[in-house]
């Protein structure tokens, strides 16, 4: 499925914006500021039913009342999302539901110029970014980040009031050690699939003989949930104590290793973005595995971060896929 058309109605700074997609490569080119962005965020809410960047209201046009944008593939198949203000909804074939069923969302690669910056990030930025990855091409990890996320809310808000009890949280632990215990599983499961990867596909950008991995660090090892439950149990002074619950896997961190080093210290600027280049190649070559197919490849302003070599080896590797680039530059190839 490619995309044919992507529309935009008081959407962000855009009051009426259409943008005609090629079959191969698209260029949206504009100086910083003018809504280049705002294209790839509309795009990405219509294939995976939500912004990666911010809310809904914050979202609408200022002194507008509503958004509207649609996206039209070459199948004709059609999808709309509106936000009144209040509520957001989608329409597709004259259906209307509150998300983007899952027979409709459509895998994407998305590469902002903060990913480049990805191993000197915060383990926050980091666990958002794998769980971004997990979640397109796993459904049963994103459903189980989600209910970890909810119960962890929940528990923390609790942790905060006065006179709580053991016996309070006690129906939260039990969510937070079977969903935590599930995540766990499934992060160290496809991180090791990374790995298998990770080192060939550097070297075949860097040419070189340099060794990459990811170390997950994670204080749930090879927990079963009744270990697990027993160690939040345990926090459950401190925590009351902090207002916050301290142990689980919210607080994981992905450690990339340059040759067995940090590669946050160790590894050059330009070893840090082969590194980031060969983690996006395999994060669309295990959705097309996985998912049977092609994703769509947004890149948002990642040119002007990279060489002329790390240019034409990302232009490259996705020539088969649908590209969708914006750009300061016209010459961005």
């Amino acid at each position: 499925m490619i995309i044919k058309t992507v529309k935009l109605t008081n959407f962000r700074n855009h009051t009426s914006y259409k943008l005609e997609c090629k079959d191969e490569t698209s260029l949206i080119l504009g100086e910083n500021g003018c809504g280049k962005t705002s294209v790839l965020e509309a795009i990405y809410i219509l294939t995976r039913g939500k912004s990666f960047r911010a809310t809904d209201p914050e979202i609408i046009k200022n002194n507008t009342e509503f958004y509207r944008i649609e996206l039209e593939y070459v199948s004709g198949e059609k999808i709309i999302a509106t936000y009144d203000g209040k509520m957001k909804n989608f329409l597709i074939l004259d259906k209307k539901t509150r998300r983007l069923p899952k027979k409709n969302k459509y895998p994407v690669v998305l590469f902002l110029p903060s990913d480049l910056n990805l191993l000197s990030h915060s383990p926050s930025r980091r666990r958002d970014y794998f769980d971004r990855i997990f979640s397109e091409f796993d459904e049963t990890y994103a459903s189980n980040l989600s209910k970890y996320e909810k119960a962890l809310k929940q528990r923390n808000e609790l942790l905060k009031k006065d006179s709580l009890t053991e016996d309070t949280l006690f129906s939260w632990n039990i969510m937070l050690s079977k969903y935590g215990t599930d995540l766990y599983n499934q992060r160290i499961t496809y991180i090791e699939e990374i790995n298998s990867k990770l080192t060939t596909t550097y070297q075949s950008i860097a040419k070189n003989q340099d060794e990459i991995n990811i170390f997950y660090k994670t204080e749930a090892k090879n927990l079963t949930n009744e270990q697990y439950l027993k160690k939040i149990e345990q926090n459950f002074k401190k925590d009351s104590y902090l207002g916050h619950t301290t142990f689980g896997v919210h607080r994981d961190d992905y450690i990339f290793e340059f040759n067995h080093k940090p590669a946050n210290g160790s590894a050059s600027r330009g070893e840090s973005r082969s590194i980031i280049l060969a983690l996006k190649f395999i994060e669309a070559d295990l959705l097309t595995q996985k998912l049977h197919l092609k994703p769509v490849i947004l890149l948002d302003d990642v040119f002007s971060e990279l060489d002329e070599t790390r240019r034409h080896c990302l232009v490259k590797n996705f020539k088969n896929n649908q590209v969708i680039i914006t750009s300061v530059e016209r010459n961005t190839f």
